[in-house]
């Protein structure tokens, strides 16, 4: 993935401009985080179907983008969610969207210890944890941390309003940073339980007669082999 903001719009203008080499780049960059994405709409079996025709879109409409790489990932990301969204419809299933939250708008951002549980958790485990997490705490999540889009970018994918956004993305990293405090619990508890199993070595000893009949126990010292 690409970590500099200036290469990935490089990149999206010369895709734009028709060259192949640029789009694969810009594919690389973005792909894996609109994956991760589209998992939370549509769960794994299908994400993978629904990425590539949000790519066949992407791909079709590139030419008339405009915009730098915060842009083009929420436009990605909008366009991702459009096909997830009519998947959805055609299988006959709706998304677990939770109610609007933007009544706690004044509440904080993003809090310190759930960016830190974030950061802290490989990509599967945070996923798998994500897919934990009410439909739009989910969405708010991947969309600002794994996405990498502000909250007005991602207020505009979701329809929502910034400070709904903000709000759903904190309440589901507080919960994540719970999940993941319980994960680390539950794994201590089992490696704890996997020493208690493991015998204390014995040592090694050898018996010795004395003359007056009494046998005593001392280590094996090298003399003795």
């Amino acid at each position: 993935m690409l970590g500099d903001d200036a290469e990935l719009t490089a990149a999206v203008l010369a895709a734009r401009d028709g060259s192949e080499a640029a789009f694969r780049t810009v594919y690389r960059a973005v792909h894996p985080r609109l994956l991760g994405y589209v998992r939370t709409l549509v769960g794994d079996p299908d994400a993978e179907d629904v990425a590539s025709e949000a790519w066949l879109q992407i791909a079709r409409d590139l030419e008339r983008f405009e915009g730098d790489a915060d842009r083009f990932r929420g436009w990605a990301a909008r366009i991702a969610r459009n096909r997830a969204l009519d998947h959805i419809r055609m299988r006959g299933r709706r998304p677990a969207v939770g109610g609007d939250e933007t009544e706690l708008t004044g509440r904080p951002a993003l809090s310190d210890t759930a960016d830190e549980a974030m950061e802290s958790l490989a990509t599967g485990s945070a996923m798998a944890l994500i897919s934990k997490l009410p439909q739009d705490q989910a969405e708010a999540v991947v969309l600002r941390v794994v996405v990498g889009l502000d909250a007005k970018s991602a207020a505009q994918t979701l329809g929502k309003r910034p400070g709904a956004v903000r709000t759903a993305a904190h309440r589901g990293l507080k919960r994540l940073a719970e999940l993941l405090g319980a994960a680390d619990s539950q794994a201590a508890g089992s490696s704890a339980d996997s020493l208690e199993a493991v015998p204390t070595p014995r040592r090694d000893r050898t018996r010795t007669a004395t003359s007056a009949g009494v046998t005593h126990s001392r280590s094996r010292t090298q003399k003795d082999m």
